[in-house]
């Protein structure tokens, strides 16, 4: 399996994440994918630096002022008097307030719509690299596609992740939602439709917000219940899309504890739905955190399920782009990817 990486992912080391009122240190944390390249290198599989592809692949999916926020908002808040060390909303525009953002302080309300994701002096480093790494494995698809490789595969170890990242949004440990870059740069290079297969633990909220209004895309995402888990406001299975995207979003809301046996029948009936749509590219938005054992748990998937849903992927045998998602430390992350990994190369 081809691996793109960057190291540079590293510049951005988020110290705090605030949940249930308790102020914690932040899960989404350099060592991650430092676990993750360890067990990839140690499977065998060949690593490849990220071509440097900067803003343009991103300005296809995300919105200017966005962009420009997170570009800048590192050097003004640096000298905003009483600023901490990281930049974090105190307050998020709500159902009554509409008054436009202007201080560094209500602009960080409207772009970053939770405390998961807080920006600090190499944040946008850093999420520039991630993209990077996912635009790199898209392009490697699709020059496989145009060489007549119908079996193409590869792996972007993507780090921060994106998928809660709407066009305009920041969310969930996510600032640049790299999927859907990574979508749209296939269907800017040939590729008719894609399809985007969330296996992350959380809902894709930012994904499916960014598609649902097209059809060029289907979104899928499994996950744990928005009823009882994050992020809440989104994943419900009467999310089906809109307008022309009508019925090109799909969603599967698992209980809690959901185990392998019923995951991949939930799976199997998605890559039904995938392989009916016929995309020339899959990317598959590959969270690890559906593990028993991770510290966000509310599945209980175990190494093995991890092997077994890299089969199902597999066996769909259409070109897919893995990119990494969730997954945070515990003692079995790094053998949840190389299983994932070994299941897909088992079929392929």
């Amino acid at each position: 399996m081809r691996v793109f990486f960057s190291a540079q992912h590293k510049s951005h080391s988020p110290k705090t994440f605030i949940s249930k009122g308790k102020i914690l240190e932040s899960p989404e944390q350099p060592k991650r994918a430092d676990i993750l390249e360890k067990a990839a290198r140690l499977a065998g599989h060949d690593f490849i630096e990220a071509k440097k592809y900067g803003l343009k692949p991103v300005k296809s999916i995300h919105d200017a002022g966005y962009i420009h926020f997170l570009k800048t908002a590192w050097s003004i808040w640096k000298t905003t008097p009483d600023s901490g060390t990281e930049i974090i909303p105190n307050v998020h525009p709500g159902r009554n307030m509409n008054a436009s953002p202007n201080s560094i302080i209500s602009l960080a309300g409207h772009y970053q719509a939770d405390t998961a994701c807080p920006i600090g002096e190499g944040t946008y480093e850093g999420i520039i690299a991630s993209s990077d790494v996912a635009v790199s494995g898209a392009y490697a698809i699709m020059t496989d596609i145009k060489n007549g490789n119908s079996k193409s595969f590869a792996y972007s170890l993507c780090r921060p992740p994106g998928h809660h990242a709407f066009a305009d949004q920041a969310g969930g440990f996510c600032f640049f939602n790299n999927a859907a870059i990574a979508a749209q740069v296939c269907l800017n290079n040939g590729a008719k439709r894609v399809a985007i297969l969330d296996v992350d633990v959380h809902h894709g909220n930012g994904t499916q917000g960014i598609f649902y209004h097209r059809s060029d895309v289907f979104t899928i995402s499994l996950h744990g219940d928005p009823l009882f888990y994050y992020p809440f406001f989104a994943g419900h299975r009467d999310e089906v899309g809109s307008h022309e995207g009508t019925n090109y979003n799909l969603n599967y809301p698992l209980p809690r504890g959901t185990n392998d046996k019923d995951y991949l029948s939930a799976l199997n009936e998605a890559i039904d739905k995938i392989s009916i749509y016929q995309p020339d590219v899959l990317i598959v938005a590959l969270g690890l955190d559906a593990s028993i054992a991770d510290p966000l748990a509310f599945l209980s998937i175990t190494s093995h399920g991890f092997f077994e849903i890299g089969k199902a992927i597999a066996n769909a045998s259409i070109p897919t782009l893995l990119i990494q998602e969730g997954g945070y430390i515990s003692p079995v992350l790094g053998d949840n990817l190389a299983a994932v990994l070994g299941g897909f190369e088992e079929i392929r």
